[in-house]
């Protein structure tokens, strides 16, 4: 390769503080614009939880950041579990990351209607919000088939024009929060913190899930070994910053109560202090920014899906025939996935549909980091390193257990699936060498 040629191969890459973007905008979308309505019935003392999952969200950065550290070559999760851990859990980080982003973006879209549905009531109704969902998911899966630098930049410039409603409603709760309120919010249910916290912890977690997102793209960025773990890490804390703040506001502005019945508690907030008018703009800004989620989960997904196409995981329609490109067939079929999905998810509200979408998104995701703690773990040379993939790994399974048992029933259904899938195609494979070998 000529030094032009490796410029301009370069200069595609994408920068640290691009890919850092990347990683809070795929976190600040739908987890911190429709998460106060699942949190509810917790009340504001998922504050904890918002804390918890803080520490070990930045704890798992650090994780990725120390691999992309030790395998500067890798191409994504698939690749730091298979070189760790072996080619059985490489195959299965990649199919659960892939899944995660899946159903993780249907809830998104999932969040998005419900802020559309602030200017169109309507679309509370289950017909109407799947018709609204299903459209999203097809345009903004079209802005990822135009390239991976494309989708970069839409989701950085989403988060821009997201971070404005979160800003009027961080104000709009300085400027009204009543601290008996907060208080009286504390625990709406009257259990002990030590059942509601941990119960939450899954769904929490749903917030932080995108800290991945850098060394998802690994093979993407200008210096994996440096730029994977500075991205992740700040990203990580610009979206700690507004979920601590943004979950206040919330909660020390409208009761528990009403909140559970919102569907776009943002706007409501700016709506109770600022007026109407505001609030729609609120609403507006909270739309483009879950459509940037979507464009990034699905570009993570994507790419997810292309690397574990060329290891012949999945089918060559996601990727393949050269390495390191993405075919125009992955996003259809990443669309039309996403599409089945929605359709066969579909609940009689959707805050019901969103809490069953990140509640098993979190889980998938969750076993997935715990894979990558353990790989870490094993190649780690210094203890620092070694610390972390235990602090990573404890964090991950305690998050697990913690959540309820619907959530972690799908995970281990998913699991035997592509097990059995796995060794079958094995089998297959030692037929044919025999076959041919007779």
């Amino acid at each position: 390769m000529s030094q032009i040629d490796a410029y301009s191969a370069d200069n595609r890459r994408l920068g640290w503080g691009v890919a850092a973007l990347v990683v809070a905008g795929n976190m600040i979308g739908s987890g911190v614009y429709l998460l106060p309505v699942t949190l509810a019935p917790t009340g504001s003392s998922s504050l904890i939880g918002w804390i918890v999952c803080g520490i070990g969200a930045v704890t798992l950065a650090l994780v990725f950041g120390g691999l992309g550290r030790m395998m500067p070559k890798a191409d994504g999760l698939a690749d730091f579990a298979s070189q760790g851990l072996g080619r059985f859990l490489g195959y299965q980080a990649g199919l659960f990351y892939w899944a995660a982003c899946l159903v993780g973006n249907v809830a998104v879209a999932v969040a998005a209607v419900g802020y559309l549905a602030f200017f169109f009531p309507v679309l509370r109704e289950p017909v109407w919000g799947a018709a609204a969902n299903l459209g999203l998911l097809w345009i903004t899966t079209g802005i990822y088939a135009l390239g991976t630098r494309s989708a970069a930049r839409f989701g950085a410039l989403s988060l821009a024009i997201g971070l404005v409603p979160i800003v009027l409603a961080i104000i709009a709760g300085a400027m009204a929060f009543d601290g008996s309120l907060f208080a009286a919010s504390w625990s709406p249910s009257g259990e002990a913190l030590t059942k509601t916290v941990p119960a939450s912890l899954a769904i929490i977690f749903w917030a932080f899930l995108g800290v991945e997102s850098a060394a998802v793209l690994s093979a993407r960025v200008k210096n994996p070994s440096r730029d994977v773990g500075l991205a992740s890490v700040m990203g990580v804390l610009l979206a700690f910053a507004v979920y601590v703040a943004a979950c206040v506001a919330v909660f020390g502005v409208i009761p528990a109560g009403v909140l559970a019945e919102s569907t776009s508690p943002f706007a409501d907030l700016v709506a109770r202090v600022m007026g109407a008018s505001v609030a729609g703009l609120v609403a507006a800004c909270a739309v483009i920014k879950t459509c940037g989620t979507i464009v990034g989960w699905t570009m993570t997904g994507g790419e997810t899906a292309r690397a574990a196409a060329e290891k012949g995981w999945l089918p060559r329609g996601f990727g393949g025939a050269q390495a390191g490109k993405t075919p125009w067939t992955n996003p259809v079929l990443m669309g039309g996935i996403m599409s089945v999905l929605l359709l066969i998810s579909v609940q009689p509200s959707l805050g019901k549909q969103f809490e069953m979408l990140i509640g098993v998104t979190s889980v998938l995701t969750l076993c997935l980091y715990a894979v990558c703690s353990l790989s870490l773990l094993k190649v780690a040379k210094g203890w620092h390193w070694r610390l972390l993939g235990v602090l990573g790994l404890v964090f991950s399974a305690f998050a697990v257990v913690a959540a309820a048992g619907g959530y972690v029933l799908p995970s281990l259904g998913f699991f035997a699936v592509t097990s059995l899938a796995w060794f079958w195609v094995r089998h297959r494979k030692a037929t044919n060498i025999d076959l041919n070998a007779g």
